[in-house]
């Protein structure tokens, strides 16, 4: 038997916990190599999602050390970076844990077939998702294309329990040189925006299972009820991690079942969330085009403005639309690096429907300013709320901010949290989007807020209009 290193390839599982490919390196008993390369993909990424992947590779690092190895950095297109290393190491095999949106697929295709035509063993590990999109399939063997009936045939498999965390990695002789995250810069985009967040992001294994903790401890039972509350502290805000994958999904899952099992009221919707990144993934892989294109097709032709420019769309990344609402929760992201889930559905409907913006728009910004960006979530939630989905609400539906806010922020709490210019007494983090948003829009807590750039009435007359046409087209 080969007792040459073994490479593993680390992207979105930068943990130590629950790692089928970490694993299964140490196991053979052989030198392991953690590698992470800032390739091709990476290099495409946002703003905030680049930066905050560089913390959590900087605090993936430390936990390497505390078991005694290290992780190798490279910048460059993965493949050849990968076979670079190995011809620096005599590594004759590599591990990774696999990607499902298409992008990557593409990639890990290409590095796959690429290593084997060098004679090497490459082998992907499941890791990113709790059901392999292939196995989830209807009773006539389609894919699911509506979420509720693929919750209802998932919800009682048995699932293997969690891998217990890796301890220790037997050492290659000599390591291979590194790259230092200081070269690559991945938070230069952010400029002074990251100052802010940095306040609010919870980087790393040990930090992701301490928020898991208290969230079961303290939030779970009441979830169901109180996670639309935007002022509350009701979610377990587990996305940043997830999307990083310092914390598994199993782990969530198995939290989840405990808790339901101890008559935790709120545990099963918890676990309706987890299976919903799940669907979202099952249509990334198995219907490609929802990333990038309308999933529907017959919504190609209709009248969506297409400009990230426009005033209107502007106005909109601004969080100054004139609807308060609004604009709180697109300041929430600028200062938290995050967005209430109840907000994202209200901005989309309000730049989609209200303002009649592509959904595109919507989307290219999130992933330029989102710590927990997900290219598979970020997609279907935005095709979802434009009307162009799959299992999406109806073009017709459209939220109203002001009825939103009478229901989920009747005192206000969450509006003054981040309007200022609304409000003469309101909290620290309104003040702080002004100190993280670019200094060119030329913005101070001085100014007037505006007034809305579409009455709510006129906009979902618009909206209403449009989808009548397209009706009748």
């Amino acid at each position: 038997m080969s007792n040459a290193p073994i490479l593993v390839w680390f992207r979105r599982d930068l943990r130590l916990s629950d790692h089928p490919a970490l694993t299964a390196a140490r196991d053979t008993g052989r030198p392991v190599i953690p590698v992470f390369i800032h390739d091709e993909i990476v290099g495409t990424h946002g703003a905030a999602p680049k930066w905050r992947l560089g913390l959590g590779v900087a605090q993936f690092a430390e936990s390497l050390e505390g078991i005694g190895s290290k992780l190798v950095l490279r910048r460059g297109d993965a493949l050849e970076c990968l076979r670079a290393l190995v011809s620096e190491t005599g590594a004759d095999t590599v591990y990774w844990s696999r990607a499902y949106d298409p992008e990557s697929i593409v990639r890990d295709k290409a590095v796959k077939a690429g290593l084997k035509e060098d004679g090497l063993e490459a082998e992907s590990f499941t890791g990113h998702l709790l059901f392999e999109p292939w196995t989830v399939e209807t009773k006539t063997g389609d894919f699911y294309k509506v979420y509720t009936p693929m919750w209802k045939s998932v919800r009682d498999r048995q699932l293997a329990a969690c891998l217990p965390a890796v301890k220790a990695l037997e050492a290659p002789a000599g390591w291979p040189a590194s790259d230092t995250l200081d070269d690559w810069q991945m938070g230069a985009a952010m400029r002074r925006g990251a100052g802010v967040v940095a306040e609010y992001v919870c980087v790393g294994e040990a930090a992701a299972r301490a928020r898991l903790d208290a969230f079961i401890a303290e939030k779970i039972d009441a979830y169901k009820e109180a996670r639309d509350f935007m002022a509350k502290d009701a979610t377990s805000r587990l996305s940043e991690n997830l999307t990083y994958g310092e914390i598994s999904p199993l782990t969530l899952w198995h939290e989840g079942w405990r808790s339901l099992n101890d008559g935790k009221k709120g545990a099963e919707h918890f676990l309706k969330e987890v299976v919903w990144r799940e669907f979202a993934y099952h249509l990334a892989f198995h219907t490609p085009r929802i990333v990038s294109d309308n999933w529907r097709p017959e919504w190609d032709a209709f009248g969506w403005k297409n400009d990230p420019d426009s005033a209107e769309a502007t106005r909109w990344k601004q969080g100054r639309t004139g609807i308060e609402l609004v604009d709180a929760a697109m300041r929430e992201m600028y200062v938290t690096g995050t967005m209430h889930n109840r907000g994202r559905m209200i901005v989309g409907s309000y730049l989609t429907k209200h303002l009649m913006t592509h959904w595109k728009v919507g989307l290219d910004w999130f992933e330029d300013c989102l710590i927990d960006w997900d290219p598979a979530s970020n997609a279907m939630g935005w095709q979802w709320v434009a009307g162009s989905g799959p299992d999406a609400a109806p073009y017709f539906r459209v939220f109203n901010p002001d009825t939103q806010a009478e229901k989920f922020d009747k005192d206000a709490a969450y509006r003054r949290q981040f309007v200022a210019e609304a409000y003469g007494v309101h909290g620290a983090a309104a003040d702080q989007y002004f100190e993280a948003i670019p200094k060119s829009w030329e913005l101070s807590a001085e100014d007037r807020y505006p007034e809305p750039v579409v009455s709510l009435s006129e906009g979902r007359a618009r909206a209403l209009e449009a989808y009548q046409q397209r009706e009748t087209s």
